[in-house]
């Protein structure tokens, strides 16, 4: 059974947290890298739309593209995810030890999400 995090669109951001509790706590900063989506969706409504179409803009995690690959699908990081998620104004819902396919709309390459780094190659 995977391990959900999850958070509702409409909870407050959190508050006083450490470095530590933020990114080494069990959700290994998803939540945070939602809430910064989230912040973004505010200050770049132009990348906001382009994540409610379905596009997979370049963010500070793995995950995005630029343009057409010669592959079908790539890895992407789970932060990435929960940051598009939150980017496009949705509740926060990443499963931690399944991966998560997402096809780009503006390329129709797949993006892998997925919690096991070895895999970014």
């Amino acid at each position: 059974m995977s391990t959900i995090v999850s958070r509702s669109i409409r909870e407050p951001f959190r508050q006083g947290l450490t470095w530590s509790e933020t990114w080494e706590g069990e959700d290994r900063g998803l939540i945070r890298s939602w809430e910064r989506g989230r912040e973004m969706r505010e200050q770049q409504p132009d990348l906001a739309e382009c994540a409610s179409r379905g596009e997979l803009p370049i963010l500070p995690w793995r995950g995005g593209l630029e343009g057409p690959l010669q592959i079908k699908y790539k890895y992407g990081a789970l932060q990435y995810l929960a940051m598009w998620q939150g980017l496009r104004g949705e509740d926060l819902n990443v499963a931690m030890d399944t991966e998560t396919e997402v096809v780009c709309s503006a390329t129709g390459v797949a993006v892998r999400f997925t919690g096991d780094i070895s895999k970014f190659g």
